[in-house]
C-alpha cells in the first residue's frame, strides 16, 4: 500500500488523530481518498492525451520514462554498459597474464 509500512502508517494514524482530531478523521480520510482518486484520473487521463497528440510511433511511450530521475538511469545505465564493453577485454587481458606470471613465478619444491 504506497510502499509504507505498518509502523509508518500507523504513524499517519497517529498524526492524523492529532491534526484533525477523533471525530474528524472519517471525513479527512474519505476527502484524500477521493483526491487521490482525482490525481490518479488526472494522471492517466494526461498521459493518454500525450500519446494521442505525439502521433504515431509513440503508442508505445511510458510516461514513467520521461522523469528526470528515470531518465538519468537510463542515460548513466548505458554509459557504464559502453565502459563495462571497454574494461571487459582489458580485465580478461589482466587475468591471463597474471595466471602466466603465477606459472612463471611458481618453484618446484624439490629445489629448496
Amino acid at each position: 500500500m504506497f510502499g509504507i509500512g505498518m509502523g509508518e502508517f500507523l504513524g499517519l494514524v497517529v498524526l492524523g488523530l492529532f491534526l484533525v482530531g477523533p471525530d474528524k478523521l472519517p471525513n479527512a480520510a474519505r476527502d484524500f481518498a477521493r483526491f487521490l482518486h482525482k490525481v490518479r484520473n488526472f494522471t492517466s487521463y494526461a498521459s493518454k492525451e500525450l500519446k494521442e497528440n505525439l502521433g504515431p510511433g509513440f503508442e508505445d511511450l511510458d510516461v514513467t520514462d520521461l522523469t528526470p530521475k528515470n531518465l538519468a538511469k537510463k542515460v548513466i545505465g548505458n554509459a557504464m554498459d559502453d565502459v563495462k564493453g571497454e574494461v571487459k577485454p582489458v580485465v580478461g587481458e589482466i587475468k591471463r597474464q597474471s595466471k602466466e606470471i603465477k606459472e612463471v613465478a611458481k618453484i618446484d619444491p624439490d629445489l629448496l
